[in-house]
């Protein structure tokens, strides 16, 4: 079996596997708290309902992006955290998660420079160091790009790529080897109480039981905890990313460019140097069709990949070329776009502990992580989730207008 320990549950005389915890989704943000809880207790199940780095979610692939500049203070004072929680993950696995290439916003003046506004405006709160540059300055920076005389931005330094897939497999190999349990390709069903006061989470290959439960399920995670009562009023989005065949792939390495996003009138366009494969990356934020995990196509949309070529072609076309490959992805959007990161005790479930990064947490992806196995082991964290509540009103008043745009205060158009 595939247990550490077990218990007699409350169950018709059966015996049932016991875990101290057990984390349903082994994603970016699951397979790190399999990891983190690992670290004191051997008593730990990760359960992931497809193969382990599935395509099927939102957390694989090989690059994201990692950077300090954030449009609201909670997440650019986590942001250091976050670093450090990679910085333990690459000591332990011995491996390179997270590349430095510096980080460039980039906005039109009269377009999307409020938004930039926004975001210095909270760095400079945190005595986060950028520096501002006009359209000459950066193209003196970085020749690659061609930009008119209304553009402008800033530069953050220590922003750059982690490495998902490898982060994935590093969380989880190293969660094994503390002693963790891992079964793949294994649903979960339903929760429920047992009579001794323990979580019983049914699933495809079995029961198990176990203190604490830790629900990452993304897209899915209404299908867990809704069988508690719990309901999080996520939006799910189909996103993409499209790889480039440039042929200038010299000038876009990790470590002559850097990653960047542009926030125009309709979508935020983000970029990545060259990282896992021989092409340049290019998405779009939170720009894709509303669908639902489990009936979405693996489809690209033309007219965004159109969006992304136009601009590049704009402003740095040797960035361009056949496209290699485009992927898709899922957004899990809870109205605000904050993340959620709780127990469900305002349900009378506090044993139970959901987290939703709605669709730009994988850089945070470690110290989520942390943070999920604090308060799975000790009830707290050390680490300020204040404005991630399971109860604020975005989450609770059901006329919350959705605003998926970072820093732009815009209501969504869904």
């Amino acid at each position: 079996m595939f247990v550490s320990a077990y218990i007699v549950s409350s169950m018709a005389d059966k015996t049932t596997p016991y875990f101290d915890t057990i984390v349903v989704g082994c994603g970016g943000i699951g397979s790190a708290a399999v990891f983190w809880l690992s670290k004191t207790s051997s008593s730990v199940l990760g359960l992931e309902q497809f193969e382990l780095g599935h395509e099927r979610g939102g957390s694989q692939d090989v690059s994201r992006v990692i950077r300090h500049g954030y449009h609201d203070e909670t997440y650019s004072r986590l942001i250091p955290h976050a670093y450090s929680a990679w910085e333990d993950l690459e000591r332990e696995s011995g491996l390179n998660i997270i590349h430095k290439t510096g980080g460039l916003q980039l906005a039109r003046r009269g377009e999307g420079d409020h938004v930039l506004q926004t975001y210095m405006a909270a760095m400079t709160r945190d005595n986060i160091k950028f520096d501002r540059l006009t359209n000459t300055e950066l193209m003196r920076r970085f020749p690659q790009f061609n930009l008119a005389s209304n553009v402008e931005g800033f530069h953050v330094k220590d922003s750059g790529i982690v490495d998902a897939a490898l982060a994935n497999a590093a969380h989880i190999q190293l969660a094994r080897g503390n002693g963790a349990t891992i079964i793949d390709r294994c649903p979960v069903t339903r929760l429920h109480r047992a009579n001794n006061g323990n979580v019983v989470v049914h699933t495809t290959k079995g029961v198990f039981e176990c203190r604490k439960v830790v629900v990452t399920a993304g897209g899915w995670l209404n299908s867990v905890v809704g069988t508690i009562g719990v309901y999080v009023p996520v939006t799910v989005t189909q996103e993409q990313v499209t790889y480039y065949a440039t042929p200038h792939m010299k000038e876009f390495t990790k470590d002559r460019f850097p990653v960047w996003c542009f926030h125009g009138p309709r979508y935020d366009i983000y970029a990545l140097p060259i990282h896992g494969n021989t092409g340049t990356k290019v998405g779009i934020d939170a720009g894709g069709h509303v669908v639902t995990a489990d009936a979405r196509t693996f489809d690209p949309d033309p007219v965004r990949e159109k969006a992304c070529s136009d601009l590049v072609d704009e402003i740095c076309p040797k960035f361009a070329g056949p496209i290699l490959s485009t992927k898709t992805c899922l957004y899990t959007m809870p109205p605000d776009r904050h993340f959620v990161v709780d127990t469900c005790a305002y349900k009378g479930w506090s044993d139970v502990i959901v987290c939703c990064g709605a669709g730009h947490a994988y850089k945070f992806a470690s110290i989520l992580g942390k943070i999920l196995s604090e308060l799975a082991v000790d009830g707290r964290t050390q680490y300020d989730i204040s404005q991630f509540n399971i109860t604020r009103d975005a989450i609770q008043d059901s006329t919350f207008k959705p605003t998926f745009f970072m820093g732009a205060g815009v209501e969504a158009k869904l």
